[in-house]
């Protein structure tokens, strides 16, 4: 398949609006747009739905995919404030006491990447590559390598690549085949073999394996994490809409949980 910017945007943009429950034209109009969360085996495969609130930009409006119970409420929120500032606090608060009453809270807040074609071009590793498939990922589901893989979901895991020192795994790329024609890449590299242009190797040639597939690779990134965005952009990677998303506060608990330190 021959891709360009504007055909990847517009797949996810289709995605999305599968995800969300309305149409990829949704995403350009000038105002908000509310659509019901409804369970749909086409969506991302990690996505637990029907979601209670999920916002989505691509920048140019918002469109809020809830549960109807919160119509009124999410409504008011995005077209009281600007559209940035819906993600972010201070106005965010505003969102998150009103749903608290219900037993929610805002939960994941995330930028999304999509390969800018212009940018995107195979980076040079110092050290040997491998192509990688599923059968090679058995003895990889372990903490260092968690971004690339997904121990959770280990049957979406379909495609790798690996930085070699001698027969030692330096750093890996993966992707999950999250949806029909999306698969998202996610990296990591040792501590003591960072900084040498590997992660930006690993994922500009993966990204560059998955269109040769026909579908469209896409990365996330918290925005607060500096590192992971750098490797987005450096990759040959562009910013192209945000995330948030509100979930039960027992769920937001047992998460903070697992994030101590």
């Amino acid at each position: 398949m021959n891709f360009t910017n504007e055909s990847i945007l517009k797949i996810a943009m289709q995605q999305s609006g599968v995800d969300a429950n309305c149409a990829a034209e949704d995403f350009m109009r000038d105002e908000n747009i509310i659509a019901i969360s409804v369970q749909n085996h086409n969506a991302r495969k990690y996505l637990d739905l029907p979601l209670e609130c999920n916002l989505i930009s691509y920048g140019n409006n918002i469109v809020a995919s809830i549960n109807e119970k919160y119509r009124r409420t999410v409504s008011e929120y995005i077209n009281r404030f600007s559209i940035e500032h819906c993600f972010e606090t201070p106005n965010l608060h505003v969102l998150d006491d009103a749903m608290l009453k219900d037993g929610l809270r805002v939960c994941f807040m995330a930028e999304y990447f999509l390969p800018d074609l212009q940018a995107l071009k195979a980076f040079d590793c110092p050290y040997e590559l491998k192509v990688l498939h599923s059968n090679d990922f058995d003895t990889l589901y372990t903490p260092q390598w968690s971004n690339a893989l997904c121990e959770k979901r280990q049957e979406l895991d379909v495609l790798g690549i690996g930085a070699y020192d001698s027969d030692q795994l330096v750093g890996l790329a993966g992707c999950s085949a999250d949806c029909e024609t999306m698969w998202q890449i996610g990296v990591d590299v040792l501590p003591e073999y960072r900084r040498k242009g590997i992660a930006s190797a690993l994922t500009s040639q993966l990204a560059l394996k998955v269109l040769e597939k026909g579908k469209v690779p896409f990365y996330c990134a918290a925005w607060s994490n500096i590192k992971s965005v750098r490797n987005a952009i450096k990759s040959g990677f562009r910013p192209a809409w945000v995330e948030l998303t509100v979930k039960s506060i027992p769920v937001v608990n047992e998460m903070n949980k697992e994030g101590e330190t």
